[in-house]
Formats: structure tokens, C-alpha cells, sequence
């Protein structure tokens, strides 16, 4: 994790993932955190643990750990952006602050996945080809240091 984008992704992750246990904790306790309740409490106790190994295959640049995290939480908190939209939109329910409060909240964990994954896509040719101005001089060169060696073990001098 050389890039300062991945860092501020990584930490973006680690809050909303405490943020999301405060919220199944408050559900737990029957306590009202600012109307924001978990969609499915089993549910969001088993997406805790996958996201705590998805941070940590993110924090390893593994490519799957994004694509589980994009897929775990676009499929848990897209439907409920769909679901909310549409109770946003029908007057008859009547929308109060804790749709919105909910949406809002689904928004941003869709959005940090797909910020995730685009950063690992981005940085995956960095990683699969690194560019070291300090060391790529000396291991680029195998080729003539192979002929130097070549070379030289050809001298057949004598020692006395």
C-alpha cells in the first residue's frame, strides 16, 4: 500500500465498518440511533465479518478482496437504495427523516466498494510492474553481467 489514495480508502473502510457495528449494537439495545437500523440484523452480523477480511485483502492489494467487498455490500445496500427511492417517491407512505437518513447511509456504502475497486484496478499494472529507479539499473542488466561472467571465467591463468 504505497498510494495515499488506498490509505484514505482503507481508513474510509475501517470507519464505516465500525460505524455499521454501532448501528447493529444500537439495534441490538433497542436504541434509536439517528432512525439508522440494520436491513437484516443476521445479515449484517455475517457482512461485518466478510468486510473484516475484505479490509484486510484490500490492505494486501488483492483484487478479490475488492471485488467481494463491491459485491457484498452493492447486493445489501443496493436494494435498499431501490426500496427507499421508491418509498421516497410514493406519497403514500410519506417520507420522513429516517428514509432519507437510511438512504443516505445506503449511498455511502455503495459508494466506498466502487471506490475501492476502482483503485485496485487502477493500481493493479503498478503492482504487476514496478518501476524502481533505485534497483532496476542493477537487475535489468543480467544479460551483460552474464556475458562479463562468461567472459571471464574463459581466463586460464596459472597461479604459482
Amino acid at each position: 500500500m504505497k498510494n495515499f489514495s488506498t490509505w484514505i480508502l482503507v481508513m474510509f473502510m475501517a470507519m464505516f465498518w465500525v460505524f455499521r457495528i454501532i448501528v447493529a449494537l444500537a439495534a441490538q439495545m433497542h436504541w434509536d440511533f439517528a432512525g439508522i437500523e440494520p436491513l437484516n440484523q443476521q445479515m449484517e452480523i455475517i457482512l461485518l465479518f466478510v468486510v473484516l477480511v475484505c479490509i484486510i485483502l484490500v490492505v494486501k492489494r488483492k483484487l478479490v478482496g475488492g471485488l467481494l467487498y463491491l459485491l457484498a455490500y452493492g447486493l445489501y445496500f443496493g436494494v435498499d437504495i431501490v426500496n427507499n427511492i421508491q418509498s421516497i417517491t410514493n406519497a403514500m407512505e410519506g417520507a420522513n427523516i429516517n428514509s432519507y437518513m437510511n438512504l443516505f447511509v445506503s449511498f455511502v456504502g455503495v459508494i466506498i466498494p466502487v471506490a475501492v475497486m476502482l483503485d485496485l484496478l487502477m493500481d493493479k499494472n503498478r503492482k504487476n510492474h514496478p518501476k524502481d529507479k533505485k534497483t532496476d539499473w542493477f537487475y535489468t542488466n543480467e544479460k551483460f553481467d552474464r556475458q562479463l561472467d562468461e567472459r571471464a571465467d574463459k581466463n586460464n591463468y596459472r597461479t604459482l
